[in-house]
């Protein structure tokens, strides 16, 4: 009886296991690119209290290049406003991150023309098959004594090349 109680519990260890880092190991998989356009959901500001109060937060975007062997090339940064227009432009020529480089592009906490739908579109491109860029943004700010800071991680609106 000891034996089948062991045994059952390793069973059920084993298979908890496999149910927590299976998911996880999912989500890192291995899909190569050589290009893509990448929604990033950011918040300029959220609203706190019955009152619908704006909170204004610091956003930054941070672009990582994930490979370990090859370059990639950011093509577009742009930054829109909840109704979907444009407000700013970040980059006027092709930028290349090395492998394992980041770049950053901050909004600043003063500045809330994004509103609570801002996001950013990043495009990018290789001449190689990469792992594709991580590419998230930090949103986080202070009142008084209240504060608060959260991420959002971007998502492919065009397929791999």
């Amino acid at each position: 009886m000891k034996n089948i109680k062991t045994y059952a519990y390793k069973l059920l260890m084993v298979t908890i296991y496999f149910f927590v880092t299976l998911p996880a190991i999912a989500e890192t998989g291995f899909d190569l690119s050589q290009g893509q356009a990448i929604y990033v959901p950011a918040y300029s500001h959220i609203y706190i209290g019955n009152t619908e109060r704006p909170f204004l937060l610091t956003v930054t975007l941070s672009v990582r290049n994930i490979d370990l062997a090859h370059p990639i090339e950011i093509t577009t940064v742009d930054y829109y406003e909840t109704q979907g227009h444009i407000l700013k432009k970040y980059l006027k020529e092709p930028l290349t991150l090395k492998p394992l480089e980041s770049i950053r592009y901050v909004v600043p906490e003063k500045d809330e023309t994004g509103g609570s739908g801002a996001n950013f579109i990043v495009e990018w491109k290789s001449q190689s098959s990469v792992n594709p860029p991580v590419i998230e943004c930090i949103m986080i700010g202070t009142q008084g004594q209240q504060g608060i800071s959260f991420t959002s991680r971007g998502v492919a609106i065009t397929p791999s090349k």
